[in-house]
């Protein structure tokens, strides 16, 4: 296999100014579960400074759009005891407290511009979709702002805030959203886990459980920026 670096994938990032237009924000999964130490299978071992700063970046982002009264949406992954979606371990199931926003956000459950969606399933435009009715609550939400863009952040780059992103993208080219122009990444807001080949082996799982954080977050930046996204290392 031909040998290659970041370099050969390359990205962009500009500034993004929110206060112009209808903007909106989504944060993607940031529970215990996934970035609050010690809360599960999926939680950082220890202290991770990738993970507190992007909480830190949203928790600044999520004021300034609260003081401007512009809207955020939240995904919170949330499982039915004994039903983690393959092939992860039981993780964020309801009533664990790992389905819980991490403190630093937790003022979002009594914020009044705030929108709070529970999803069981990695994307959360898929769990946004009422399977007996068919209606998407991401959907509604865009329509119901006339939202010209949205940015998003979150955890995992790579998986559920990619996987959420694509897909908005696909979305808003079918026409569903027709206001939705822009859908921007925040970079310093996203963040990924560390799994590399050496802890694997120590561990006994299996080769493709390896997931080196730096290449993975930039896999997941450049794939959604290749459709569509728009990178952004600012946000004012």
């Amino acid at each position: 296999m031909t040998n290659f670096t970041l370099a050969d994938l390359p990205v962009s990032f500009a500034a993004f100014d929110a206060g112009d237009r209808p903007v909106g924000l989504v944060i993607v999964d940031e529970v215990n579960g996934f970035a609050t130490p010690g809360q599960g299978p999926l939680a950082p071992p220890g202290p991770d400074s990738r993970i507190d700063q992007m909480v830190s970046e949203t928790g600044r982002l999520a004021r300034l759009f609260d003081g401007r009264k512009q809207p955020i949406l939240l995904f919170l992954d949330s499982h039915q005891p004994g039903k983690a979606e393959p092939p992860y371990p039981p993780h964020c199931e309801i009533g664990s407290g790992q389905e819980d926003l991490v403190p630093a956000l937790a003022w979002l459950e009594h914020c009044s511009g705030a929108t709070m969606l529970r999803k069981d399933c990695i994307n959360g435009f898929v769990g946004a979709i009422d399977p007996q009715t068919g209606r998407n609550a991401v959907v509604d939400w865009v329509n119901g702002h006339s939202l010209a863009a949205v940015v998003v952040v979150g955890i995992c780059t790579d998986i559920c805030v990619m996987d959420f992103v694509l897909t908005l993208l696909s979305a808003r080219n079918h026409g569903l959203m027709p206001g939705l122009i822009d859908v921007v990444v925040h970079e310093p807001g996203c963040a990924t886990y560390d799994l590399p080949r050496s802890v694997v082996d120590s561990l006994g799982y299996p080769a493709t459980a390896t997931h080196p954080r730096d290449l993975t977050h930039h896999m997941g930046l450049y794939l959604m920026a290749s459709r569509g996204a728009v990178l952004v290392s600012s946000v004012i």
